[in-house]
């Protein structure tokens, strides 16, 4: 897919992985990166919905009084320049694609998409949004980014049930793309029958099958604390570390106090938070916080079965929507 204009020249992408996060989007990204047909950065790019503070709080920020943000749309010159300069070392490869986690759940996103990338084919990844939910949660506790209960985290940070909305967000994109333009799969399929999930998104995307026999198919292992009290009291030392980690995302910020940051962000994540992951698996969630979540995010995905054109409630227990 390419662009012509005073744009650099390179390959746009075919395909864009766009959500949901704690999903297995980061394993289907690692597994398709290993498709020597496929080319994909490395990092997310956030590009289409950068100006949103709900999801990227950290791309906006405050100077001098005047608020500084990256404007995502098409006749920022240099900013799409940006983004296509994501895809340059891949301007030969068969297939190019991105993935981005927010993009489901964005308003402004799919008429951006779609004005810039029209033919670009879509592909959504959900779990069991009580399970996703909790997933989250912990992986915001591990980079510490919350220092407080699971419970008091569903009152205070929206994003948690919001990446568990699914429903209405997938009806918008199926009315701006057509159904021959989203494909939306199950993360609980991928754990059943890996090979066959991957020949369903290879086809998809109109690369080659590879075979997962050889390849590394995980990606992503989460280590959890086995003391979260600990965790959370080192949290509140480490918040102001982690509050702006993805702050130079674009690049837009520069000089000493920005690698100073970036050499105690790393110092962080090297040498003091590791040593409070220790265990392979999370603490259970308490029975009557998940069936407040069984029910509300039940009614939050209301006809998703029918959109999906299967009982999800087979594969999701709880599950009612």
């Amino acid at each position: 897919m390419t662009h012509q204009g005073s744009i650099i020249a390179t390959r746009f992408p075919d395909f864009i992985i766009g959500g949901a996060p704690k999903c297995g989007t980061t394993s289907l990204h690692f597994i398709l990166c290993q498709n020597p047909a496929i080319g994909m950065p490395d990092n997310e790019i956030h590009y289409f919905d950068a100006d949103d503070p709900v999801a990227h709080p950290d791309f906006l920020f405050v100077d001098k009084g005047r608020l500084n943000w990256f404007d995502p749309r098409a006749a920022q010159q240099d900013n799409l320049n940006w983004y296509a300069s994501r895809f340059a070392p891949f301007r030969d490869a068969p297939v190019v694609g991105e993935d981005s986690t927010t993009y489901l759940f964005s308003d402004s996103a799919p008429p951006r998409i779609k004005a810039l990338l029209p033919d670009v084919r879509l592909i959504f990844l959900l779990r069991d949004p009580v399970k996703r939910a909790y997933s989250q949660y912990w992986h915001l506790m591990s980079t510490a980014r919350l220092s407080c209960s699971f419970e008091a985290a569903l009152t205070r940070h929206v994003s948690i049930i919001l990446g568990s909305t699914y429903a209405p967000f997938l009806r918008r994109y199926l009315d701006v793309f057509g159904p021959d333009q989203v494909r939306i799969a199950v993360f609980e399929d991928f754990l059943h029958d890996k090979q066959g999930f991957i020949d369903g998104i290879t086809d998809y995307v109109g690369a080659p099958r590879m075979s997962l026999e050889t390849a590394d198919t995980w990606f992503n292992r989460t280590l959890y604390p086995d003391r979260p009290g600990l965790q959370r009291m080192a949290n509140r030392l480490g918040r102001a570390i982690v509050r702006g980690r993805y702050r130079n995302h674009m690049g837009q910020r520069q000089g000493l106090s920005e690698r100073l940051r970036n050499k105690t962000h790393y110092y962080w994540f090297r040498h003091v938070n590791p040593r409070l992951l220790r265990v392979p698996k999370a603490p259970a969630m308490r029975d009557d916080t998940a069936q407040y979540l069984a029910q509300h995010l039940s009614a939050r995905n209301a006809g998703l079965s029918d959109l999906l054109g299967r009982d999800l409630s087979q594969v999701w227990p709880g599950f009612e929507g």
